[in-house]
């Protein structure tokens, strides 16, 4: 699910688009491989013993429907959560969208971004990912968990952030800033 161009003002670029990483779906897949292993013991259980058949066949559905509910809860749930949610960064701000049902985000102009930080341990090191903080003129600072190659997009968004500032500081009219750069009229 890329994010949608309808989305971005006219002549908006998108210069990196990011999912969560991956790591954030482990929790949830061990847990259903967990849900997985216990109803098949169960559904071998139940069926090797010497219930009725209707009682058999009542505790198998049962066992059956706990492992569809632990499907769609711990494997799909998750999924779906993963590929919607959106960490974009364009050449005007930053754009961050979650939410299956209910949908939430924030748009974090570029030009109000005053400090861009990373912290990643030895594991997210490892997977190269980490979070992304992000303080911007009147707001407290935002993390933003889970981005892969944190290090990278630091580096787009601070960059982005340097051309922003460098093109305030040339304003048009301004006779001495290309004056003083060598560039000349």
């Amino acid at each position: 699910m890329s994010y949608p161009r309808e989305n971005l003002a006219p002549g908006e670029e998108i210069v990196l688009h990011r999912h969560p990483h991956w790591k954030c779906l482990i929790g949830p897949f061990l847990l259903f491989l967990v849900i997985t292993a216990v109803a098949g013991v169960l559904a071998g259980m139940i069926s090797g013993s010497e219930l009725g058949s209707t009682t058999t066949m009542v505790l198998l559905i049962v066992v059956g429907v706990a492992w569809v509910l632990g499907f769609i809860w711990y494997f799909l749930r998750p999924l779906i959560s993963w590929k919607s949610t959106h960490f974009v960064l364009t050449d005007r701000r930053v754009i961050f969208r979650n939410g299956i049902v209910t949908r939430s985000g924030i748009d974090i102009p570029i030009r109000r971004i005053n400090t861009v930080e990373f912290r990643h341990g030895l594991i997210d090191r490892l997977l190269r990912t980490g979070t992304l903080i992000i303080e911007s003129a009147s707001d407290d600072p935002l993390s933003f968990d889970d981005i892969p190659q944190v290090e990278r997009v630091h580096a787009l968004l601070y960059h982005e952030v340097l051309d922003i500032n460098e093109d305030e500081d040339e304003l048009p009219g301004d006779e001495n800033t290309r004056f003083d750069e060598g560039v000349g009229r």
